[in-house]
């Protein structure tokens, strides 16, 4: 099982949000890296089991990269079915990790709510929360592959 988590930081905030969930999936012993979207590569999304996607907020939307990010690189991989979870700091509104969750949600993935969102820079609590989501998600994933698949179906 490999799980993803990809973001985009203007201040460092939400890559801090990143990494904390990461490490916390990692502590349930489930392969994850946190990467910038500008470094993340389709081979790593087509082979993730579950995807965390985070983008801090500016002028009640997510970033535009991030926005373009979701509708062309992520949907390409069509990720119907898998794990998805969404996270970001803001400053003002926060909506971005809500419309992240939409549209994960309309390319057919499993979304964990609700969405993570942190005012400003994370603080250490908050970024207990943020590894407690990476467990979530780790628990989720080794929950999701146990389960049955129903016949003829590829799992």
């Amino acid at each position: 099982m490999k799980a993803m988590v990809v973001y985009l930081s203007t201040s460092g905030n939400t890559k801090a949000m990143a990494e904390a969930i990461a490490s916390g999936i990692e502590s349930k012993h489930v392969d994850a890296k946190a990467v910038s979207f500008y470094d993340v590569k389709i081979e790593d999304l087509n082979n993730a089991d579950a995807i965390a996607v985070g983008s801090s907020t500016f002028y009640y939307r997510m970033l535009q990269p991030m926005e373009k990010f979701m509708d062309e690189t992520l949907a390409s991989t069509n990720p119907k079915g898998k794990l998805g979870a969404a996270f970001g700091s803001y400053g003002w509104s926060g909506e971005a990790p809500i419309l992240i969750a939409e549209k994960m949600r309309d390319m057919g993935m499993i979304v964990i709510d609700p969405v993570l969102r942190i005012l400003h820079k994370p603080t250490d609590k908050d970024l207990q929360e943020c590894k407690r989501l990476g467990v979530d998600i780790a628990e989720k994933l080794k929950h999701k592959s146990k389960t049955p698949q129903p016949q003829g179906t590829p799992s």
